[in-house]
């Protein structure tokens, strides 16, 4: 009996040859550089295919980095594969490392940055048919804000 896989998602296995790198999967620009405020972020998208109806992809946050702010409908699993860091999810801040699970409900602002000396590696999950990311206007920056804690965390590329 024939393999009954997609088109795009080769079977077997695809070997780890260096921390957060996998033959066969592309490297990629996170977002375009115009679209959204992050600083030293890429992304790799592990699987695909249309028979999973979600996606699974790496990030990986360099030392000094953070991935953009912002929030969605959609929710996010994610996981910690490597590193240590810091996330925000809604008004909390929690420290994050290597196997820690991270669940980002519906509509929930959130961002990640790797500790200093560091690079921050994570593994997510999300359905494959989702909206668009939603950035912070002034309004909700303001409310952001008013937690000092969350204040001194986000980073929006003019804080």
């Amino acid at each position: 009996m024939a393999d009954e896989t997609a088109d795009n998602e080769a079977p077997g296995v695809r070997k780890q040859r260096a921390p957060g790198r996998w033959d066969g999967v592309e490297v990629m620009q996170y977002k375009q550089a115009d679209a959204a405020p992050f600083r030293a972020v890429t992304r790799q998208l592990l699987f695909a295919d249309p028979q999973l109806a979600c996606e699974w992809r790496y990030f990986e946050v360099d030392e000094g980095g953070y991935s953009t702010l912002e929030r969605h409908a959609h929710v996010h699993a994610v996981m910690i594969h490597r590193g240590r860091g810091q996330c925000l999810v809604g008004d909390t801040i929690s420290d994050v490392a290597v196997g820690d699970l991270v669940f980002i409900p519906p509509m929930s602002w959130h961002q990640f940055r790797a500790n200093a000396g560091d690079c921050l590696g994570f593994l997510c999950v999300v359905n494959a048919a989702r909206d668009r990311p939603q950035l912070p206007g002034p309004d909700d920056l303001a409310a952001l804000r008013t937690n000092a804690a969350v204040a001194a965390f986000i980073r929006t590329g003019q804080s």
